[in-house]
């Protein structure tokens, strides 16, 4: 009989950071692909864009003017999902119709005042004022009232929906716990309150030993595909101390997140020679008063593209309605990634 083999055939791997899991189908990756295939545009972006609403001194789509600003630049969103000021409500008919207000603040920021400036064409030191900027929403907004939660994130590149080319993140700090997070709050409290130890601390000693995994390490994190992995070539920045939130990062640790940052953003872009679209986010502690001591500063990546710059992974179908699938295990993902160099390919 055949011996099982966990790179040629199908099986499940459970996500410990939400307690879901996903079929892996290693064998499915060599299917002829005869699916979609998109064109690919190449858009060489200027310095500065008169007609940008995000580069510096034009007018935003609100009528409002920004500054001539030189490095980062935040403001509320003037299209906020979110809004502070609104009067509380609710509904719960025999716990089948449930809905409550929700109350927040949406900021954005804008990475660079070059409008042709991502974070992988970035230097180290302009990342870190990025990582500042980060730090600095994510006290001012934890702090204040009903905000109990700061989500910090970008979506990169048009196939991600990005409503504007210019280089920017987003920041949506709410009254309530994201279900993503909350999830995630609950497998950190079980582990914790069982081990006494973080998960995710845990799960970096066992990558270590393996290896297999990491795409790029320095002194205070790591840069590994997990072993969960859902996206083709969905990565983790993880912090080698047990932290819970970027506010406790110290200044060395910082510069290792952008240092971090920096070589995985250029990894992506270098896989297909494209601006590579992406996801990404930050997942800390909430801002609900509690210590939350059981949780693990990380970053996710979760990039669509899987055979070439124009074709991409779709959940659809069984992904939707049975749970998520991958064709390429993580173990190849991350071998494709740590091979490839770390200069930016417009920089070689």
């Amino acid at each position: 009989m055949e011996k099982f083999s966990f790179k040629e055939h199908a099986h499940t791997r459970r996500n410990i950071l939400t307690g879901e899991y996903v079929l892996v189908s290693p064998h499915r990756s060599k299917r002829p692909w005869q699916g979609k295939f998109e064109d690919l545009t190449i858009d060489k972006k200027p310095a500065y864009d008169p007609t940008c609403y995000l580069c510096p001194g034009n007018k935003r789509a609100s009528g409002l003017d920004n500054p001539t600003y030189k490095q980062t630049f935040a403001f509320n969103n003037d299209f906020a999902a979110l809004e502070k000021d609104i009067p509380s409500g609710e509904i719960n008919k025999d716990d089948l119709l449930v809905a409550k207000s929700e109350s927040g603040i949406c900021r954005v920021i804008c990475f660079s005042p070059k409008h042709n400036l991502t974070l992988a064409e970035m230097d180290i030191t302009e990342i870190r004022t990025v990582i500042d900027s980060w730090t600095h929403e994510y006290v001012s907004l934890g702090t204040l009232e009903n905000i109990n939660y700061v989500q910090i994130f970008e979506n990169k590149g048009d196939m991600m929906g990005c409503s504007n080319p210019h280089p920017h993140g987003q920041i949506w700090a709410e009254s309530n716990i994201p279900q993503e997070v909350a999830k995630e709050s609950k497998q950190f409290e079980e582990y914790y309150d069982k081990n006494g130890k973080s998960l995710l601390w845990d799960y970096l000693r066992i990558e270590a030993k393996e290896r297999e995994r990491i795409v790029f390490q320095n002194k205070h994190f790591v840069v590994l595909v997990p072993f969960w992995a859902t996206w083709p070539f969905e990565t983790i920045i993880i912090c080698r101390t047990h932290i819970q939130n970027i506010a406790m990062l110290s200044d060395e640790e910082k510069d290792d997140l952008a240092e971090a940052i920096k070589v995985i953003t250029v990894k992506y872009d270098n896989l297909f020679n494209i601006s590579f679209p992406y996801s990404a986010g930050i997942h800390q502690s909430p801002t609900d008063g509690n210590d939350n001591f059981a949780w693990h500063f990380h970053m996710h990546f979760y990039p669509p593209l899987l055979r070439s710059a124009t074709v991409k992974k779709f959940m659809v179908g069984y992904e939707l309605l049975g749970n998520p699938q991958r064709d390429i295990t993580p173990e190849e993902a991350a071998e494709k990634l740590r091979e490839l160099p770390n200069i930016h390919y417009n920089q070689e």
